[in-house]
């Protein structure tokens, strides 16, 4: 059996109360094959825009500690039904928030960096066989406030959990089988890439593609952490999706995504 394996899962894969049933599903799959399993989660599909014009009609320019406080709420919500969806499947799991899992984050409010993970309240529970969960997107800087890493920031979550944990791969999860050479949604005829190189996908990324932060990717390739790309809906067959890693393709493809 393998060791630790992270799994990252963003809004459109927890979009409605059905999903964490199916997420419960992947979970208990990946468990079979890995000893230790720590889930990364977004907010539910809109909810962080919904809170972000919640806060605009209290205050059009909220402080920014305060923004923080209430837009980390999403992912609250999404790790405490995950939790509750694995118990009725008989999982123990835990959920933790970005401080309670030892995110330690610089103090820059709502675009915050990760300088140190400290997961010490996770080891126990991954040692007693746990499934962990863990809200992506947020931290407690060094002053001890609650803090948000900017839109994207659960993948960097995922990653960073990664190296503190010494995980052998993150898996993410998406609403498309992986990273295409142009944008799939605009054109059905774009190309799936099997593997890319850290480099090609951060050419990918910064041309406009969506599908990864570009910050997470980077941690990645500081770490040799491999990444998995891959589509929740089929998420049994481990050769589809998008493999990043250190090599790099045999024919570089070309890129399609617009600059912007």
């Amino acid at each position: 059996m393998n060791h630790t394996i992270i799994l990252k899962f963003g809004g459109a894969s927890v979009a409605s109360p059905e999903a964490f049933s199916h997420i419960s599903d992947i979970v208990i799959e990946r468990k079979k094959h890995y000893q230790n399993v720590v889930v990364v989660v977004s907010a539910m599909g809109n909810t962080t825009n919904e809170l972000i014009a919640l806060a605009h009609k209290v205050n059009s320019n909220p402080p920014r500690r305060e923004f923080d406080m209430l837009i980390s709420v999403g992912e609250r919500i999404s790790i405490s039904l995950l939790a509750m969806a694995l118990a009725k499947k008989n999982v123990e799991a835990v959920s933790f928030t970005g401080s309670q899992t030892g995110i330690i984050t610089t103090n820059e409010n709502g675009d915050a960096k990760i300088i140190d993970v400290k997961p010490k309240r996770l080891l126990p529970c991954l040692a007693q066989g746990k499934v962990v969960i863990v809200a992506g997107f947020q931290g407690m800087s060094t002053d001890g406030d609650i803090t948000t890493l900017g839109r994207g920031g659960s993948d960097t979550t995922a990653v960073a959990l990664a190296v503190a944990l010494g995980a052998e791969k993150v898996e993410f999860f998406k609403d498309v089988l992986g990273i295409y050479n142009e944008d799939p949604k605009k054109n059905p005829h774009a190309k799936l890439l099997p593997t890319l190189s850290y480099d090609e996908a951060l050419k990918i990324i910064l041309a406009g593609a969506k599908v990864l932060h570009a910050r997470s990717v980077s941690m990645a390739q500081k770490n040799s952490i491999k990444l998995h790309v891959l589509c929740f809906t089929d998420y049994k067959n481990s050769n589809y999706g998008t493999v990043i890693l250190s090599q790099t393709r045999l024919s570089e493809p070309e890129y399609k995504y617009e600059f912007k």
